[in-house]
């Protein structure tokens, strides 16, 4: 071979080696210094499956307090981060640092919390949270919504102290006017003018009994007895005749108004407890009368149309202002408390009227103009529409058999 060629392939065969050599040289060095990937903890089997079908927001935390999994009302309340997001974690403290407690002495912790709704306003979450091992690298917390029970529970303490307050103004007032009765035994104009008093305050201590019984009633109203087919225009007369002495002292006139019905047509029915409606109607009809003014009218009218029956109170009263009118159906809420009181008012006739058309499938609405009066409709369904939605729900009880071939 010639002695050039030779020299030639001699040095292409070292510029070979040597770029081999350097290039193995660059991955042992990078080989060396690699972090090792962690390797994404394993669930326990079953796991995933059970938080499926959870009501609670359930999540799984690694041991660097990330999310390794976690159910849709976890996402769905803001417990963990956006489900796109390359890293999820919790994303409130308080659960952070729940769970970092329990991961560092292993006890099984449970704590009610309240978090934040979100990033923006002041809105809480009331939540009951419970964090467990589940493995050695692995916490599971469990997040109850308790929001709805705090508020129920809390509803029940301002009744409760409402009630209180209210019942001892009556008392205390007889009380005071008895003592008032025995100082001023020799004096009979006295005696006479303290148990005028006496009266006015047992009557109204007495109807505020009554309403909160009817109230209690609602709650067990169902449970009682199935509902009855109920005469609308029988109930909206008698309320309307109960309330008509008090009218006739302020001299306002009631008028009640129904549909004309056609020889052998049937009566407005709606199917319920006739005496609650009719307490819902008489409390329409009592505050139409306490906030109308001397020679006004109440009017009274019972319509139908597309399945609902209408029952509306209108009067010519002061009317109620529209930031008011979101709350007149609140228990012992008063628009104007000293007019309340001077009517005898004792706020749970609306909050009673708003749970009895509740509890027949129906509603109460408002519309009010200061000045102009007010009109409350009280939407019921008519009997016949029920009975036509209950025939269109009952299946065929005995089908042919081209019918069943044909379902």
């Amino acid at each position: 071979m010639d002695p050039a060629i030779a020299a030639l392939l001699g040095a292409a065969a070292g510029l070979a080696l040597g770029a081999v050599a350097i290039v193995a040289v660059r991955w042992s060095e990078r080989t060396q210094h690699r972090v090792p990937e962690r390797p994404e903890p394993l669930l326990p089997r079953g796991v995933a499956d059970v938080l499926a079908v959870l009501r609670e927001s359930a999540v799984v935390v690694a041991a660097d307090d990330s999310v390794v999994k976690a159910s849709a009302a976890a996402y769905a309340y803001g417990i963990v981060g956006s489900q796109g997001a390359a890293r999820q974690s919790l994303t409130h403290p308080e659960l952070r640092h729940l769970v970092r407690q329990v991961r560092r002495d292993g006890v099984i912790r449970e704590s009610e919390l309240e978090l934040a709704r979100g990033p923006l306003g002041r809105g809480l979450l009331t939540v009951r949270a419970r964090v467990a091992p589940l493995s050695p690298d692995l916490l599971l917390l469990l997040v109850e919504d308790r929001t709805e029970a705090r508020r129920v529970e809390q509803v029940r303490r301002d009744f409760v102290a409402n009630v209180s307050h209210e019942l001892k103004t009556p008392v205390g007032g007889i009380s005071l006017l008895a003592e008032a009765v025995v100082d001023a035994a020799d004096d009979a104009e006295a005696v006479r003018r303290f148990a005028g008093r006496m009266q006015v305050e047992s009557s109204r201590l007495a109807r505020l009994v009554q309403e909160i019984v009817d109230l209690s009633r609602l709650q067990v109203a169902d449970a009682l007895h199935a509902p009855q087919p109920v005469v609308v225009e029988q109930v909206v007369a008698e309320a309307a005749d109960r309330c008509r002495l008090v009218a006739d002292a302020k001299d306002i006139a009631i008028t009640v108004s129904t549909e004309p019905t056609h020889p052998g047509e049937p009566a407005t029915v709606v199917y319920g407890d006739a005496d609650l409606l009719m307490t819902a109607v008489r409390n329409l009809v009592d505050n139409a009368v306490a906030y109308s003014g001397p020679g006004t009218g109440v009017r009274v009218a019972v319509t139908r149309h597309h399945g609902l029956v209408e029952i509306a109170v209108s009067d010519e009263g002061v009317g109620i202002p529209d930031v008011e009118q979101a709350r007149v159906f609140e228990r012992f809420y008063r628009v104007d408390p000293a007019r309340s009181r001077a009517t005898g008012g004792t706020g749970l006739g609306l909050a009673i009227v708003k749970h009895v058309a509740a509890n027949h499938g129906g509603e109460v609405t408002i519309w009010s103009r200061p000045g102009e009066g007010s009109t409350f409709t009280m939407r019921l369904p008519a009997a016949d529409a029920v009975a036509d939605d209950d025939e269109r729900a009952v299946p065929d009880p005995d089908p042919t058999p081209m019918e069943e071939a044909h379902g």
